[in-house]
């Protein structure tokens, strides 16, 4: 067996399988030992039907799943051996040859397959990102003060107007807190992102989103959702070169803390509050049993590592602006 590369441009590259009869012919015949042995038919005892017989029925399959076994091992090797740091998964090429699935047949098959874009810039003091403060308007406040005495009038609560006046500023300062720093992060990865300067190979992206969700998701939902997932896409690498750049590590003890953040934020949404340590230690052992969510938790932990490094490393620059003007922002 071997493999061909042709690379179709900087990142888009074509891989040729081919494979010759004597490559995969030990592993079929394993196979339909395999299939003899475990074979039950009426009038033949258990592992002595007849081997023609065995080949009629499972004979297809048994190639499919060999040749298969060889395609697979001919990639792994190719890609270690070449260092080809792979998007996803080789697709099938639109110009594989239709095949006759006969054992003895040499096998040519031909895979798309794209690489990951090269990730490289220096991080200085000179990269600059504005680090909003929110001036509140008058009209903010009135507006809040006002729904606030409806809702204290009510409940038949009795509030001054100076006590709704200091609930305002403070709930006001802590949104537009909350708001402003948001902004400063999501500022601070857009600003990375394009100075690394990415392009992604999108058409195979398309193809591979496709193809690796299994028919849950169509062209026409691809095409609609890929500006979003191009921009979290180039993050993610940006973010990957940074914690190597940076030699931050994501240990056991952040993952465990990330889900005692987010089991006390789910109780939080419930209006529960002071919930008892075994409650908490007891959700975050389910959250830690959860695949999915355990590499979630150490994705919003890269997130803030980077992040966090990166404030240290650059110029935030102090920028005055009015809650009409900040929302304004997009």
């Amino acid at each position: 067996m071997k493999v061909l590369q042709n690379n179709i441009d900087d990142l888009n590259l074509e891989l040729t399988v081919e494979i010759e009869a004597s490559d995969y012919a030990e592993i079929l015949r394993k196979k339909l030992a395999e299939c003899r042995r475990k074979a039950d038919f009426k009038g033949f005892r258990k592992g002595m039907v007849p081997a023609s017989m065995i080949q009629r029925v499972y004979g297809e399959q048994c190639l499919v799943e060999a040749v298969n076994q060889v395609i697979s091992k001919a990639l792994d090797e190719h890609i270690k051996e070449n260092d080809l740091n792979l998007l996803g998964e080789p697709l099938n090429s639109e110009k594989q040859p239709e095949l006759e699935w006969k054992a003895g047949n040499d096998f040519t098959f031909i895979f798309d397959a794209a690489l990951s874009p090269k990730v490289d810039f220096e991080v200085e003091k000179s990269d600059t990102v504005p680090s909003y403060t929110v001036s509140i308007a008058a009209k903010d406040k009135t507006s809040m003060e006002e729904s606030l005495k409806k809702y204290y009038e009510e409940k038949k609560e009795e509030k001054s107007d100076e006590d709704i006046e200091k609930e305002v500023s403070e709930r006001l300062e802590n949104q537009f807190k909350n708001e402003a720093e948001w902004r400063l992060n999501k500022d601070i990865r857009d600003y990375y992102v394009q100075k690394a300067g990415l392009t992604l190979p999108e058409v195979f992206l398309k193809r591979w989103l496709v193809a690796a969700n299994g028919g849950k998701v169509t062209q026409e939902d691809v095409e609609k959702e890929f500006p979003g997932f191009a921009e979290d896409f180039k993050w993610q690498l940006v973010r990957g070169f940074l914690m190597k750049k940076f030699e931050l590590k994501v240990e056991e003890a952040d993952i465990r803390e990330a889900a005692e953040a987010y089991v006390t934020y789910q109780y939080a949404m419930y209006g529960i509050g002071n919930v008892p340590k075994e409650m908490v230690d007891e959700a975050v052992v389910n959250v830690l049993h959860d695949r999915k969510q355990v590499e979630h938790l150490a994705e919003q932990v890269e997130d803030r590592k980077v992040i966090e490094k990166l404030k240290e490393s650059m110029t935030l620059k102090p920028t005055k602006i009015t809650s009409a003007k900040f929302r304004e922002l997009k």
